[in-house]
């Protein structure tokens, strides 16, 4: 019959494994945190699975863009002040987020289901291509905004939606790439650099 290793808890095992789902959380870092709330903090481990809790039943997705909300329609769609002319595509209700605290957009959103990822089995359907599309071709959008990442599969996503859309009419951009405020070109790496030339502009 097995027996338990000295030490061994399930229910703290459970937590570690739980916490380590958590982006850029390894199994030492999970170890930490589960330690730390059993053994320090239990009233903010409470606090935590009390808006955990609460956060899964009330959380939803947006009917018309697709990011996080508690109601059927988001502030930002339910906005009348918005700019319903331009529509930007983002990868994650995080990255709208990020957007909005530049404070520099007023248009509308809509949040792809991911990026396309063939290696992980995401495509265009998976990623809600045909939602967008539907959102996109409302007759009220004239621009359409693409804000995916500058990684391989952000970039592979926005080429896939520019090429769906541009032949319906729509006037379709991508985000500038360029040297970051406050850098000093010696220590940017060349292809920002290159890039902010190629897209660089008038002043």
């Amino acid at each position: 019959m097995h027996e338990a290793a000295p030490g061994h808890v399930p229910a703290l095992d459970a937590l570690i494994d739980a916490l380590r789902h958590l982006p850029g959380v390894g199994p030492k870092s999970a170890s930490r945190m589960a330690y730390h709330l059993l053994e320090h903090d239990r009233e903010a481990a409470q606090r935590i699975a009390r808006a955990l809790d609460a956060a899964l039943g009330a959380v939803r997705r947006c009917e018309r863009c697709n990011t996080l909300t508690e109601d059927t329609v988001c502030s930002i769609c339910a906005d009348p002040r918005r700019d319903a002319r331009q529509l930007c595509v983002v990868e994650t209700p995080a990255d709208l987020a990020a957007v909005e605290q530049t404070l520099t957009y007023r248009g509308l959103y809509f949040v792809l289901m991911g990026r396309i990822s063939p290696l992980d089995g995401l495509g265009p359907k998976e990623i809600g291509l045909d939602r967008l599309m539907a959102r996109a071709l409302d007759g009220e959008v004239d621009e359409v905004i693409l804000a995916t990442n500058f990684t391989n599969e952000g970039e592979a996503t926005a080429h896939v939606i520019a090429e769906t859309l541009r032949p319906r009419g729509l006037r379709v951009t991508r985000l500038a790439r360029g040297v970051p405020a406050g850098a000093e070109l010696e220590y940017v790496d060349l292809g920002t650099i290159a890039r902010a030339l190629v897209d660089r502009r008038g002043t």
